[in-house]
């Protein structure tokens, strides 16, 4: 995969959490990490971050072992640092301590020099209901769509 064609999301991030304020972090990557991830090998299901002594960190994050990797392969699961600056970690911070409030990793993609990066927001749970009326809008809309198309 091309570096601009990299972009894998965490697609039930928006359908679980009503996501705020998003924030694009750097990320603290071993060697055969980074290239697992231009291989797009790596998954956001199930991850969430956390502010731990002024750092965040993204927690659940699985990127798979690179082929080649041998014994220099890297930890599937590991917990991995996120590059933020002071005045954004504080700003999580407060988010995260309010009640019904969490971080959610959204997306990972390589910018234009040739960087992991990931895109991270504060989001709150969504109850049942609001569930229901995300999946009603999207028919409604696949329903609009398809009539449009006739």
């Amino acid at each position: 995969m091309k570096a601009q064609q990299v972009n894998i999301k965490n697609k039930k991030a928006h359908f679980n959490y009503e996501i705020g304020d998003t924030y694009t972090a750097g990320i603290v990557l071993t060697g055969t990490e980074i290239k697992s991830i231009r291989d797009g090998k790596a998954s956001l299901t199930d991850s969430y971050c956390m502010v731990e002594n002024g750092e965040v960190w993204v927690k659940g994050m699985h990127i798979s072992e690179y082929f080649y990797g041998s014994y220099n392969n890297h930890n599937v699961k590991r917990d991995r640092k996120l590059l933020l600056n002071k005045k954004e970690i504080g700003k999580l911070t407060k988010a995260s301590e309010e009640p019904g409030y969490t971080i959610v990793p959204i997306r990972i993609f390589i910018n234009e020099r040739g960087f992991a990066k990931l895109v991270i927001g504060v989001g709150k749970g969504k109850k049942q209901y609001d569930k229901r009326q995300s999946i009603k809008e999207r028919e409604d809309k696949r329903n609009i769509d398809r009539i449009m198309k006739r």
